[in-house]
């Protein structure tokens, strides 16, 4: 098998490693920008040209989002399937096409939102499936770590977070909440948000969004993300008529909280796994080679993607103008 990856960063690193896991005799190219190092065992070019020479049997993209959409096309047109790392991209315009393209090629076209691959996470949304804790009637998630030490030993202000110009700030690069809330709870009908630059960091993109949801099926959702707090957290309270389910995302342990003969108790109904957070990233790496082989929609396809970049949207709207945005 051959795979393209595009950009071979942090995540494009990962994405690699898991490959040559699940692939043992993969054959990868990398398409970097001029000037990159080589990488043992693999084939960097510097151009898609000469990427697309290499007849890839499908496509990583893992560049910065600005870039997402214009490569994308590309290897579209040409046929190879493609797994695009989160977001889609940093603006709406162009997705639609992506979109069309891979529809008319027959192409596999997956968004990289691994949390809907994360085993505890999954666990919750399996009790909501279940009516566990009845009708959803509130959601509340949180995410933050402070940004400086999102990647230790490189210097946080060059990074794609902190950068508009490479689609940074925190609606984007925390935009994983945005796509699982959605899975849980069905689609977001209002937004309202607020969100800006409260901290110290030295950058020139929000550094939190805390965001009002409704939900068409009646629930209401709060959303808190932020690059400023020192104690890493990232969670979900979802509130139910019968009960409670509490997912801990740094954990990896999911909650139910029920009633039993008048006494509330809170038992673990999925807790981390042996493999760590690899295990969901090979699970989506698996799950998009999958879709390839069986033709398969992919579990967070490219309307999912849109969607978010949708949202996000809204919500920049709804900061701006100070109300609330119909989605």
């Amino acid at each position: 098998m051959r795979v393209l990856i595009v950009g071979l960063g942090s995540i494009g690193n990962r994405h690699l490693a898991c490959l040559r896991r699940l692939v043992p005799n993969v054959e990868v190219t990398a398409l970097r920008r001029e000037g990159s190092g080589a990488e043992d065992g693999i084939h960097v070019v510097h151009d898609l040209d000469t990427a697309l020479a290499t007849k890839p049997d499908a496509a990583v993209i893992a560049n910065p989002a600005p870039f997402h959409i214009e490569t994308a096309q590309v290897l579209a047109q040409a046929g190879v399937p493609l797994l695009i790392e989160k977001p889609l991209s940093d603006r709406l315009e162009g997705t639609a096409d992506l979109i069309e393209t891979c529809r008319k090629e027959g192409v596999t076209l997956q968004v990289g939102y691994c949390l809907r691959f994360e085993p505890s996470l999954l666990a919750l949304k399996q009790a909501l499936a279940e009516k566990r804790i009845g009708r959803v009637l509130h959601l509340k998630a949180e995410v933050g770590q402070y940004l400086p030490d999102w990647r230790p030993g490189t210097d946080y202000r060059n990074g794609v977070t902190a950068r508009a110009e490479l689609g940074g700030g925190v609606l984007l690069e925390l935009s994983h909440e945005i796509d699982y809330l959605r899975w849980l709870a069905g689609e977001v009908t209002r937004v309202t948000a607020s969100l800006g630059g409260i901290g110290d960091l030295e950058t020139d993109v929000e550094d939190y969004a805390d965001l009002l949801l409704d939900f068409e099926g009646g629930a209401s959702g709060a959303l808190h993300l932020d690059m400023l707090q020192r104690h890493p957290t990232r969670t979900c309270k979802v509130v139910g008529t019968t009960g409670t389910l509490l997912w801990d995302g740094i954990a990896r342990e999911t909650k139910l909280y029920r009633v039993e003969d008048g006494e509330g108790i809170w038992q673990v109904i999925s807790g981390p796994s042996d493999e760590g957070a690899d295990r969901m990233y090979e699970d989506q790496l698996r799950h998009f080679l999958e879709c390839i082989e069986t033709g398969t929609t992919p579990r967070v396809s490219g309307e999912d993607g849109r969607r978010v970049l949708e949202l996000v949207e809204a919500a920049r709207r709804s900061a701006r103008e100070g109300k609330a945005v119909e989605t």
